[in-house]
């Protein structure tokens, strides 16, 4: 049973107001209201680690259509630190970006990361790599070495709040351990049970310097466990979170994936935002936004650029590769209906052959692209959701057979 918290944390300067239902599925449209702004959801959260997305800068993110960035807490603690980015102002103002953003809490870098199990294993696949992470206590957090120079860091509850309140997003998260695919149930429910307890610390070092300029998410883990998943649910429910966020491990297939985000629409609180962690693939946004997700983040969109991927409405796979032989001498360009002069202006034989020099201009022009393709996808979500239409039907559009 989830025990009791007596502290209310009131948000005045945050709102989600839904406005429409899709009658079919959990899917809605909404309205999050922040302090750098009011955006529409279903909506993607692009991804900005290090307070740049990579390859673009603001002024081109802007362009593309997109709304918000996420930056992360840890790799922003260890470079350039906290506290330059808080005299700074921000990272608003550091980074030059006006519109909102969200900070996670660091827990995924560190036990991903730290550990030595990447992200590919966390979410059921791959292989584990170096380890950083030299000790974790419940009370003193966790204890790693450094990236960048070896030296020892620290993170637990309320450092975590305090780094980000210095970065300054107006979203954050709270501190959560995140555990990898291979945690058995007994390990996947001790660390649950601990993530709750770091989620109570976390709200009440939170509110202890809340201003109303940022709101806080509480993190559902559990693991692929549907009873752990449930509780965990109940708790961010049952604590004054403004929002709630889905993390941990996903299962090891679409299948498994899909399933246990079906377990969710009817646990967790009804009226806040709700925030997939680290999803960004077309096929799962889609699955997400029928399973009640507002929002989505990813590196995907830059990640498959430098890839020379450029994503695709109704290419199979939602991309295509430019690398490939077929796009040597294809003078046609990415896309024109998008509006964007990277789309339109640029013939794929160019980029591959810019691809091909390893010039710096290719990862620019496909990654802009790439931004400007999600960013119409949630729209589209959100037209064909507000129209009261198949989101089915549209998935089909986007990702034929």
């Amino acid at each position: 049973m989830v025990k009791e918290f007596n502290t209310n944390i009131e948000y005045p300067n945050f709102g989600f107001e839904i406005l429409q239902r899709d009658a079919g599925s959990f899917a809605r449209v909404g309205l999050l209201k922040t302090p750098h702004g009011t955006i529409e959801t279903p909506n993607f959260i692009f991804v900005g680690t290090k307070a740049s997305v990579k390859n673009l800068h603001p002024v081109q993110m802007r362009e593309a259509g997109a709304d918000m960035i996420l930056s992360n807490t840890y790799h922003l603690y260890i470079q350039p630190g906290p506290d330059l980015v808080h005299k700074m102002g921000g990272l608003h103002k550091f980074m030059g970006w006006d519109g909102p953003m969200l900070t996670d809490s660091g827990g995924f870098q560190i036990f991903s990361l730290g550990t030595g199990t990447g992200a590919d294993e966390i979410k059921g696949k791959g292989k584990a790599g170096n380890k950083s992470l030299l000790k974790i206590d419940e009370q003193d957090g966790a204890i790693f070495k450094s990236y960048k120079d070896g030296s020892l860091c620290r993170l637990n509850p309320e450092i975590s709040m305090d780094v980000q309140r210095k970065l300054g997003a107006d979203l954050v998260v709270q501190m959560d351990e995140c555990t990898p695919h291979s945690a058995e149930r007994e390990y996947t429910e001790n660390s649950m049970q601990m993530s709750h307890r770091w989620g109570d610390r976390s709200l009440n070092a939170f509110e202890k310097d809340h201003d109303g300029t940022q709101g806080v998410y509480g993190v559902v883990q559990g693991g692929v466990y549907r009873d752990l998943r449930e509780e965990s649910a109940e708790y961010t429910r049952s604590r004054p979170f403004f929002g709630t966020a889905i993390g941990g491990c996903l299962g090891g297939t679409k299948v498994h994936f899909y399933e246990i985000l079906s377990w969710l629409p009817e646990r967790i609180h009804p009226d806040r935002p709700v925030h997939l962690l680290g999803i960004g693939k077309i096929e799962d946004i889609f699955e997400g936004v029928k399973q009640g997700m507002d929002t989505f983040d990813c590196v995907t969109p830059t990640r498959e650029a430098r890839h020379g991927r450029a994503l695709m409405r109704g290419a199979k796979g939602g991309f295509i590769n430019l690398r490939n032989s077929c796009f040597k001498d294809d003078p046609s360009p990415l896309d024109e209906t998008l509006g964007l002069a990277s789309s339109a202006l640029y013939s794929k034989a160019y980029i591959q052959h810019l691809l091909k020099a390893g010039e710096m201009l290719a990862f620019q022009i496909v990654s802009q692209h790439n931004v400007a393709v999600i960013a119409r996808l949630m729209r589209e979500i959100r037209a064909t959701l507000k129209a009261g239409g198949d989101l089915d039907k549209l998935r089909k559009e986007w990702l034929p057979d």
